[in-house]
């Protein structure tokens, strides 16, 4: 028998924003600030109290336009528009803020960033979600750091980020995705979501997969979203394996929401993120 999901804490009727968890996104670069806006707009849906993005200074601008409910800061940035290593300190400063922080969706992959990723594993003080680009830099030379992290984490593959993760093949992921999982988990010390078609989420021991979502999910985003749900979610006090099961399984619950207003082909990210308050209210009604 699965284990039933476990929804965030009830709200005190006194409650204020800092109760329901303080989030610092680092995200973007140079021509991808809607995955840091997604990301945000994720967390928001999610329920964090407050979200904060930090991004390169050139694209701030760009990212403030695009939220209204979510702070920015702008970070150092080296060419061609990236997160510089020296942005460090600053991110640093701004994460004693945070209860949970996110890091990955649309940072790429140049050599300041990386330097910027290893000096954040090794100094960050917070639970952490990483995905996407995160976990890309991680794979360029810093998975010892990635597995020393002793604080709670957890990543969000797709299976072509596990495969360098695993340093194995995508096709070798494919055939075993609860193995793959499993096997992250044990290395990195962390609780996995192996995204795709039946998500499967693990701490190297229990594995649920997840059975909500659907094709019309495979598009420019998604994972961003999703980041920024369990993100909000941890924020939220929520333990780091509950977290990401109802992360994944509202994600996919929204998506589905989604397609039978939109259809499967003409599905967005965003319609993700507007179809997420029904997929929480759902979710409470059957609770």
């Amino acid at each position: 028998m699965t284990d039933p999901l476990v929804l965030p804490p009830l709200r005190r009727p006194d409650a204020h924003k800092g109760d329901a968890g303080r989030v610092l996104l680092i995200a973007g670069s140079r021509g991808m600030a809607g995955a840091a806006a997604l990301a945000a707009r994720g967390a928001l849906r999610a329920g964090a109290g407050l979200v904060t993005v930090a991004i390169p200074e050139p694209i701030e601008p760009v990212l403030a336009t695009k939220l209204d409910c979510a702070m920015t800061i702008p970070l150092p940035a080296a060419p061609p528009g990236v997160i510089a290593a020296e942005a460090l300190s600053a991110a640093l400063e701004r994460a004693t803020a945070a209860d949970v922080v996110g890091a990955g969706p649309g940072m790429g992959t140049a050599p300041e960033t990386r330097a910027f990723l290893v000096g954040l594993l090794g100094a960050l003080r917070r639970p952490l979600v990483l995905d996407a680009d995160g976990l890309n830099l991680a794979s360029l030379g810093a998975l010892d750091f990635l597995a020393g992290y002793a604080l709670p984490k957890i990543l969000t593959p797709h299976p072509g980020e596990m495969s360098r993760l695993l340093g194995t093949t995508t096709r070798d992921v494919q055939a075993d995705r609860p193995g793959a999982a499993v096997e992250a988990a044990r290395r990195f010390a962390a609780v996995v979501v192996l995204k795709g078609a039946n998500t499967v989420v693990t701490d190297g021991h229990a594995v649920h997969i997840n059975r909500t979502g659907n094709p019309g999910m495979a598009t420019g985003g998604s994972g961003d979203v999703l980041t920024g749900v369990i993100t909000a979610l941890l924020a939220q006090r929520m333990e780091p394996l509950a977290a990401a099961r109802l992360g994944a399984h509202v994600h996919g619950l929204a998506g589905d929401l989604a397609a039978a207003a939109k259809g499967p082909i003409s599905m967005t990210a965003a319609d993700l993120v507007d179809h997420l308050p029904a997929a929480f209210l759902a979710l409470e009604t059957a609770s």
